[in-house]
């Protein structure tokens, strides 16, 4: 049973302070909109910290697990799937390279729970002890409001395939395509770095600041850290509402207003752009029909684009609802990996895409998120983010685009480099 404390704070800087006082624990997870006030929005931030209990698992029966500790805990558990989860749901294997070793599967119940909405702010404690509530908002305004420059060394990063190779690579996909075993499918590359040292938070704060994506998330599992700058949202449950938000067609900005306005016209009508995100919409629809009452799901918004500081966005909203007795793990399990990650036909494009790329995806291309004591869930797709196990010294961010029967490789390469620019520019300079 969880002790709640409700209080308003009008200081502008309680959210950096706040995620700041986190850095004690072994385990954080900080979730913040940045203010987008995008559609279905439920909190602004949020922070969980100090497992009270925990699951670490890979992948043989990991959904199963994660069902029983949901549904055993009955309480707010935050976590993360990789997208390696995929060989519990189908005839699949993931053997190449993995620089990062996280667990396949991590979830905790926090003793610790902040929920920010505006200017109120929900404390959720479990086995509070006297006066933590005091000494706890205390310590949090006792870190300074004047946040120090921090310089970060430069990290210098290899590339995982050449621009020669990632070319050949796309041509391979393309013959899948030709032929007619796969209509698309999402085809990604690293970029590493090891004997790297970098400081997590500082990271973040930097990746967050330049680009302010509704799906930022700090991620901490003791020596292991998952810095996300996510403008894409996989799966969000609302009482009896489903909501999917995939994310394909991406296009630059421009400093120059009417070139940048020209750039989101361009997107918009992009008929590649628009055939690749449709056939992802038809994807998600029939994944959300497995869990779907009849008749019910509907798409809200098709191609819609959205500017954020980095680029512009195709996405599209599609909406189910779900009978009672649906359990939320099961709606994750039929859905997951997403569609925009994968492509369709989805096993058969997961299968190519294990043939073709040359590391192991991890939580690159999974998800973080929560599950709220109802029942109810809301999770990311990790994507524009930068992985770092501080025990091995690998640092890792990976980036892919849609290959479609129009695409060129040499421009999807450069769509890969777009993505990237965040990334890069935070480790590298």
């Amino acid at each position: 049973m969880r002790t709640q404390h409700t209080f308003t704070t009008h200081n502008p800087n309680f959210k950096a302070q706040l995620l700041q006082w986190s850095q004690q624990f072994e385990e954080i997870v900080w979730l913040d909109s940045n203010n987008h006030h995008q559609n279905y929005s439920t909190y602004d931030a949020v922070l969980a910290v100090d497992a009270f209990t925990c699951i670490s698992t890979d992948s043989h029966h990991a959904f199963d697990q994660l069902q029983e500790y949901q549904t055993v805990t009955k309480d707010w558990i935050f976590g993360y799937l990789t997208y390696d989860l995929k060989n519990d749901l189908e005839h699949l294997k993931s053997e190449h390279f993995d620089g990062l070793e996280f667990p396949e599967l991590f979830f905790f119940q926090p003793k610790k729970l902040f929920l920010i909405k505006g200017d109120v702010v929900e404390m959720h404690y479990l086995k509070m002890v006297d006066d933590e509530f005091e000494s706890d908002l205390a310590d949090i305004y006792g870190f300074s409001s004047v946040q120090k420059e921090t310089v970060l060394k430069p990290i210098k990063l290899d590339l995982r395939l050449t621009k020669e190779r990632y070319v050949e690579k796309v041509n391979s996909m393309l013959a899948h395509i030709h032929r007619g075993d796969i209509y698309e499918a999402n085809f990604c590359q690293e970029f590493y770095a090891e004997n790297a040292h970098i400081d997590p938070l500082e990271t973040y704060k930097k990746l967050n600041a330049i680009s302010k994506a509704p799906f930022a998330t700090y991620f901490k599992n003791h020596k292991k850290y998952a810095l996300s700058a996510s403008p894409e949202r996989y799966l969000k449950k609302m009482d009896d509402l489903v909501i999917s938000q995939p994310i394909k067609g991406t296009a630059s900005r421009s400093e120059d207003k009417i070139a940048d306005e020209r750039l989101k016209n361009e997107l918009q009508n992009n008929q590649k752009e628009r055939s690749e995100n449709i056939m992802i919409v038809d994807l998600v629809r029939n994944d959300l029909s497995h869990t779907a009452e009849k008749g019910t799901v509907t798409v809200e918004e098709l191609c819609q684009i959205y500017t954020f500081e980095q680029v512009h966005q195709m996405i599209s909203t599609i909406t189910s609802k779900v009978d009672e007795t649906i359990s939320p793990v099961h709606i994750i399990k039929t859905t997951f990996p997403m569609g925009s990650m994968t492509g369709a036909p989805k096993i058969s494009a997961m299968h190519i895409i294990e043939a073709l790329e040359e590391t192991k995806r991890g939580l690159y291309s999974g998800s973080i998120g929560y599950f709220s004591p109802s029942g109810d869930f809301d999770f990311n797709v990790v994507i524009r983010s930068i992985l770092y196990n501080a025990e091995k010294n690998y640092v890792s961010y990976a980036v892919g685009s849609a290959i479609t029967a129009k695409s060129d490789p040499l421009k999807e390469y450069e769509e890969c480099l777009t993505k990237a620019k965040a990334m890069k520019e935070v480790l590298e300079n």
